[in-house]
């Protein structure tokens, strides 16, 4: 009886703090099921007729572009996830395996996460505009990698770490090389940790703010910048953009619910030993 209580207890515990956390995006939704004329009465009240107006709105319906933002949010997190993977697995298991940069990679990569991303804002946006990648994708996915590349190490040396030399010592007394040891035998067993960093990577990438603003102003503006276009001359519609924040909030909740199994598995990778 009580184990139960407790239980309950525990559960209760979960879910007002659940409710506390996600209380900015339960009333991003009601706002914008909520018609202009009881938005503008503020508070939290629940007497109105809903409406889609304003999802209609943000689908393009009042010229909103949202489909060509939608896109270029895709790309963009999709090409920093492919990026920081390509790099940091022969990065992470050069460093790890093999000794080249060893401590100093791990400690630079440690250190270079703990920095602000305002910190980099400057310098990368001089340097994107040097190679002419100014509002493109291709810029802002430069960006999102080198941003997002250093937590890719942190964790691929975690689970690297935990992988037994003797496995691939085996594949290349069978006639593997590095490379393909590399890819048949470790990176199917760190599979968990790649999940991980894919969808920490991508939702990362997806929420980016700071580089969106600093270095697109138009054609690669991703959506969490373009919602930013409700505001206008004549006031802020915000049912409009509360409707463009649920929709966009949708594909990384999505992406981290479907791979919550292999989040939780990846990033405990080296929290235990023995």
């Amino acid at each position: 009886m009580k184990r139960r209580r407790r239980l309950w207890g525990t559960t209760a515990a979960v879910v007002v703090i659940a409710l506390l956390i996600n209380v900015p995006w339960l009333n991003a939704i009601l706002v914008s099921v909520k018609p202009t004329g009881d938005i503008a009465r503020g508070g939290l009240f629940f007497a109105f007729s809903p409406t889609l107006d304003h999802y209609a709105n943000a689908l393009g319906m009042a010229g909103y572009p949202f489909p060509r933002y939608f896109l270029n949010s895709v790309l963009i997190a999709l090409g920093s996830v492919a990026l920081v993977l390509l790099i940091g697995i022969p990065g992470t298991y050069a460093a790890i395996r093999l000794g080249l940069g060893g401590r100093w990679v791990m400690n630079t990569a440690s250190g270079l996460r703990l920095l602000p991303a305002i910190f980099f804002a400057v310098p990368y946006f001089l340097l994107i505009a040097n190679i002419g990648l100014l509002d493109s994708v291709l810029g802002l996915i430069f960006a999102n990698t080198f941003l997002n590349l250093p937590l890719g190490i942190i964790l691929l040396s975690a689970a690297l770490k935990d992988v037994p030399v003797e496995v691939e010592e085996a594949a290349w007394i069978d006639g593997a090389g590095i490379y393909r040891g590399l890819v048949a035998v470790v990176v199917p067993l760190i599979a968990p940790t790649l999940v991980a960093v894919s969808v920490l990577v991508f939702i990362f990438s997806w929420n980016d703010y700071l580089f969106a603003l600093v270095l697109a102003s138009y054609d690669a503006m991703p959506i969490t910048l373009g919602a930013a276009n409700f505001v206008t001359s004549t006031g802020i519609r915000w049912g409009d953009i509360s409707a463009a924040t649920v929709l966009s909030t949708l594909p990384p909740v999505l992406f981290a619910v479907f791979a919550q199994r292999f989040l939780v598995s990846g990033l405990s990778a080296g929290a235990v030993k023995g």
